[in-house]
């Protein structure tokens, strides 16, 4: 038996590294895409454009602008002249926020009244939007805060350290700095190596159809089984290589810590490799053509994608999808992957995860073997 494996996988090996391009279509994509998504999946926002008209020319209209000014989250590109002006850079899109004080807001400031500044924010990027008005919100309350100190210095000192107030004390625990890199780079590694290894396996059954030699195949004493186990020993070997080298790109180039254990993040990673790679025998088993396995293959990685939690947390979904992503290996890889390189947690926590990729695998594996017969039908 394991002489006939050891025979099929080395063929494997051969067709997939048997030419400069396919070496690197295996190790190449994995590495750009790690490198892209590390600088570019990032939800800080920063340097945000900001218009400013100020209607009221005071000492403290100038200095509540020059908050925005000194503050890294916004760059005030333009003083408008007139509200036309300011609505006109946020329909060009030279602004995404825009800040209007009209005339008196320094004299109701003196007087002890609430003085009104309108934040207009162009919400077609909602998220950037949001992010943008709660830095605003920050910087205004920030700053009522310090004219209360002051007035209250100025005439009642001896209230200054009565009057009650709640101090709310952050402490971001496993991410201190709030990195959203942090975040998004340990589900890249699934992600990747859900793609990767899904379209390489996705084609292997149906490549032997198409060039013939599964003909070759039906006359040789391979069993079902073993002809399975000899697509899937190549696909793996492959996948533990990927997610190897995507993984220390992440430690080493972003330096992104990792807390956990090394053993039980290998065993997360070798059972999502099994899953992947029932996920594309089995659609390689029922696919006809390269080009059905292709569009097959995006059908699945791209819902596996979006219910995995990757982006948007399983808990802000409809409650249907939210049952529906229990049946995606993906979500539960990201819970290992994220656990073990920022918590540190261990097998105690992360075991009901482990036990669900082991299933999965087992039983896609099981279809997929079931599902192959040693026929061009």
């Amino acid at each position: 038996m394991w002489r006939r494996v050891g025979s099929l996988v080395l063929k494997e090996l051969i067709q997939m590294v048997r030419s400069p391009a396919s070496r690197f279509l295996l190790w190449g994509p994995p590495l750009i895409q790690m490198l892209m998504f590390g600088y570019a999946a990032n939800l800080e926002v920063r340097h945000v454009a900001m218009a400013v008209l100020d209607h009221d020319h005071s000492q403290e209209s100038r200095d509540f602008i020059a908050r925005f000014e000194h503050s890294p989250y916004f760059d005030v590109v333009l003083r408008a002249r007139d509200r036309a002006e300011l609505r006109d850079a946020i329909d060009h899109g030279r602004a995404q926020i825009g800040l209007a004080l009209d005339a008196g807001f320094a004299e109701r400031l003196r007087d002890g009244r609430g003085a009104p500044a309108q934040a207009i924010v162009d919400a077609t990027a909602s998220n950037t939007a949001l992010i943008a008005l709660g830095y605003v919100e920050q910087v205004a309350a920030r700053y009522a805060r310090e004219l209360e100190d002051e007035q209250l210095q100025r005439r009642r000192p001896e209230w200054l350290g009565r009057v009650p107030r709640i101090e709310l004390e952050f402490r971001p625990w496993y991410n201190p700095d709030l990195l959203s890199r942090w975040f998004f780079l340990p589900g890249v590694v699934g992600t990747i190596t859900l793609i990767t290894i899904m379209t390489l396996t996705a084609f292997s059954v149906v490549r032997e159809r198409e060039i013939g030699t599964l003909e070759q195949m039906m006359v040789t004493p391979i069993r079902r089984s073993e002809f399975i186990l000899g697509k899937t020993i190549p696909s793996y070997l492959v996948g533990v290589v990927n997610i190897t080298m995507i993984a220390a790109v992440g430690r080493f180039w972003f330096h992104l810590p990792f807390r956990g254990s090394l053993a039980l993040f290998a065993l997360g990673a070798s059972l999502f490799i099994l899953c992947t790679i029932g996920f594309g025998l089995l659609l390689s088993t029922v696919s006809e053509t390269q080009q059905q396995a292709m569009l097959l293959s995006s059908f699945i990685t791209t819902p596996a994608f979006m219910l995995s939690g990757f982006v948007n947390p399983i808990s802000n979904m409809a409650v249907g999808l939210q049952w529906l992503s229990y049946l995606d290996p993906l979500r539960y890889f990201m819970v290992v992957l994220r656990s073990i390189y920022l918590k540190g947690v261990g097998l105690r926590i992360l075991w009901p995860d482990l036990v669900a990729m082991a299933l999965f695998a087992a039983a896609l594996l099981a279809v997929s073997v079931l599902r192959f017969r040693k026929s061009l039908e």
